[in-house]
């Protein structure tokens, strides 16, 4: 009886569980995977010809490209499936606990095999979410470095997995049909193991592609990318210009990235306009102050240009060495602008002041102006240094003791160091401009950190410390754009007529007012410098000097003394000499045609004048 109940158990058992293993193996793969095993079983057959093994591989390749688009395009379906594989595994682990307990060893390996199936794919699914995640990486090159840590990680899961060898069953001559199963399992884990290297071998040398896909879909572009993409021509164009690095698509980018900054200039120039009209006080300026910033918003602009053209072509990915390059050009560029911004809107403002009544704020107003100026460039300079990587606090808890120590050390260097920073902001004089200090005379050669060097005009070179400069008198004999003084008296002698005087005096001021190289009030100058944001008169600060005077001047010892003072209008060297000769050659024939002599000096000696 006990036999007859054991025997029937048995029975039912073994009933039930092939109709749940029937049940199990009715269950598919993703489609996917299906086709990637249907491949790799045709590429594994006997006598394939190199035609049928290219279109393999041809088809294989294609299956990949449509997978990565299709995940790039819905990231949801990296969810799909893993859960039932983990159900399914669950099952299979009963059963072979099931059949370890009836002694079913056939059953225990068919199942244990199709278990390593099920977890191999899990481990593949869980390595391209994985990899997806990493996409989110902010370089290409950060991105590749976290692709092959999980392909490390993944193939120990896969070396773990497999700890046995099934060749020696594979090759066995026994045909029945638990066997046979048992085979084709095996071949499918075998052919599961080919996929998942297909698939790291295949992300491995699409890393670009991947990377760059990925962004596209970030940015929401992706469609219209895989439509030109799989246009003919394009891919043809592509197999051209692929090893220097382009693809239609980038071109493409590049070329929209350029028109769309293009346009966005004139918006931003224009809405800037806008708001500075609306501003009180300085709408009616607004164009000048667009003029003088036209120029560093374009730079800027072009600059962004640039580093959007640059991030396109290295696959939307940025080298920390170069975005903080382009950072610290965007942060002198803003500071420029606002520096331009402010003394513009400060130089329109000045213009319509009376200047007649603001005598006492004058002063204070370009003081105000260049504390400002200096305030932002320093704030400038400190973000520029917190992007270079140092830590503004350390350096400036460092000035402590330890820097009062070293200032005293450098007083000297110090001292012009500030010598350069107060000679450049007070812009005194500049490189090559002929000045003359503390007896010494020549053109500046360089403006140094600690000396300023001059070319004598005997050719020697000499280097003054520019904490001397600082402190004594300048003369710049450059700052000028017109007038060069020419001043002279004539001496004529006592036996003149009044009249004759007279004439001559008129006939010498007419000459020079109507004289083409004599500077009067009605020369016309061109400014070789922007206006200045300053209440000072615009001739003194420009260098310009028209003044004309001709006078009878005085009675002297031995001559009436003719007073000419005027102003060449070039200021070079050359110039001034040829126009006072010239200057001297008519004064000579208009006392000639008024019969006037020049005196000489005379001196009386014992009753008797000599000459």
């Amino acid at each position: 009886m006990y036999f007859t109940v054991n025997t029937l158990f048995k029975t039912i058992l073994f009933v039930t569980l092939f109709a749940w293993v029937n049940q199990l193996s009715a269950n598919s793969y993703h489609p996917w995977i299906e086709k990637q095993l249907a491949l790799i079983y045709q590429s594994n057959e006997e006598n394939m010809s190199e035609k049928k093994l290219s279109e393999i591989i041809q088809e294989h390749n294609r299956l990949y490209d449509e997978a990565l688009e299709s995940l790039l395009r819905d990231k949801a379906l990296l969810l799909s499936r893993p859960q039932h594989y983990e159900k399914e595994v669950f099952k299979l682990q009963k059963m072979i606990t099931i059949y370890k307990r009836v002694g079913n060893a056939a059953a225990v390996l068919q199942n244990e095999v199709k278990v390593k199936s099920y977890q191999l794919i899990i481990i593949q699914n869980n390595m391209i979410r994985e990899i997806f995640k990493a996409l989110e990486s902010d370089s290409i090159d950060t991105y590749e470095s976290k692709l092959y840590d999980i392909f490390t990680k993944s193939q120990k899961a896969i070396s773990d997995l497999d700890d046995k060898n099934y060749n020696t069953l594979i090759q066995s001559n026994t045909e029945n049909s638990m066997v046979k199963e048992i085979k084709k399992n095996i071949r499918e884990l075998y052919a599961l193991k080919e996929v998942n290297a297909d698939v790291v071998r295949y992300l491995s040398s699409e890393v670009k592609k991947t990377y760059r896909l990925h962004k596209y879909a970030h940015f929401h572009i992706l469609e219209p990318v895989l439509y030109i993409n799989h246009q003919k021509w394009v891919q043809k164009v592509n197999e051209i210009i692929k090893p220097y690095g382009f693809s239609v698509v980038k071109v493409l980018l590049m070329l929209f990235i350029s028109l769309f900054i293009y346009f966005i200039r004139k918006v931003l120039l224009g809405l800037i306009e806008k708001i500075l009209i609306r501003i009180k006080g300085i709408g009616h300026y607004a164009k000048e102050i667009i003029n003088d910033i036209h120029t560093p918003i374009s730079l800027l602009l072009l600059v962004i240009n640039f580093e959007l053209i640059l991030l396109i072509y290295n696959e939307s990915s940025s080298y920390e060495t170069a975005s903080k390059f382009f950072n610290i050009i965007y942060i002198v560029f803003f500071t420029y602008i606002l520096l331009e911004t402010l003394n513009s809107i400060a130089r329109v403002k000045l213009e319509y002041m009376d200047k007649d009544k603001q005598k006492i704020r004058n002063e204070l107003f370009n003081l105000t102006i260049k504390i400002i100026n200096f305030i932002i460039a320093i704030i400038g300079f400190l973000f520029i240094l917190q992007i270079w990587g140092l830590d503004l606090s350390t350096a400036l808890s460092g000035l402590g003791i330890g820097g009062f120590a070293v200032a005293l050390a450098a007083r000297e260097s110090l001292s012009n160091f500030f010598g350069t920073i107060s000679i450049l902001m007070s812009d005194v004089f500049s490189q090559g401009d002929w000045i003359a200090v503390d007896g010494r005379e020549g053109h500046v050669v360089e403006i140094g950190l600690r000396v300023t060097t001059i070319r004598t005009f005997d050719n020697a070179i000499i280097a003054i410390p520019n904490a001397t400069l600082a402190n004594h008198e300048v003369k710049n004999w450059s700052k000028r754009i017109v007038g060069r003084r020419i001043k002279m008296k004539l001496g004529l002698k006592y036996n003149s007529k009044r009249k004759d005087l007279q004439n001559a005096v008129e006939e010498i001021r007419e000459m020079l007012r109507h004289h083409p190289d004599i500077a009067t009030d009605k020369t016309m100058y061109q400014e070789r410098k922007k206006k200045s944001a300053k209440l000072v008169s615009k001739e003194d600060e420009l260098g310009v000097k028209r003044t004309l005077l001709v006078y009878l001047d005085e009675f002297s010892d031995s001559s009436i003394n003719i007073l000419v003072y005027a102003f060449s209008k070039s200021t070079v060297w050359n110039d001034w000499l040829k126009t006072k000769e010239d200057v001297m050659y008519q004064m000579m024939e208009i006392l000639e045609r008024n019969h006037l002599e020049f005196a000489f000096p005379t001196v009386t000696l014992d009753g008797v004048e000599r000459h």
